[in-house]
């Protein structure tokens, strides 16, 4: 299966069973690669980012800096792919982190578009899973490969 189809698969998986919450809880001890310092990275900004999105649906302003933070978590996805393929990783991981960091500045750019109120909560509550995704595939504990 290409990187293209594993990430949209994955991605359309978390957001089914994946219930937005508003912050990266862990409930199974983290993946191994989560302990590292640029997956942790990833998950902390990816976090913050989806608190503010939080915000924003609840009424408040979206931050200044908010494109500029898409833009530095989404180059740190693709770096994370990059990393895991230099490595050898054959897996999802991998797939996944390339799809988000193409994903989020396209999520951030139907933001903007966003022309009525249920438009922009459509486009909001789309970047909060895709958040909340980065987080989840990076700190869900692995599974013995089917």
């Amino acid at each position: 299966m290409s990187c293209d189809a594993a990430a949209s698969l994955a991605f359309l998986w978390l957001a089914s069973t994946s219930p937005v919450s508003s912050g990266p809880a862990l409930a199974a001890p983290p993946a191994a690669v989560a302990q590292e310092q640029l997956f942790a990275d990833i998950v902390r900004r990816a976090g913050a980012l989806k608190n503010q999105i939080d915000g924003v649906r609840a009424g408040q302003a979206l931050p200044s800096d908010f494109k500029t933070r898409i833009g530095e978590l989404a180059a740190l996805d693709m770096q994370g792919h990059l990393l895991l393929a230099q490595r050898g990783t054959d897996g999802d991981l991998k797939c996944i982190l390339r799809g988000i960091s193409q994903d989020l500045p396209l999520k951030l750019e139907a933001m903007a578009a966003a022309a009525t109120p249920k438009d922009r909560d459509l486009a909001l509550r789309d970047m909060a899973y895709l958040l909340n995704d980065n987080v989840e595939v990076i700190t869900a504990p692995p599974t013995a490969p089917v």
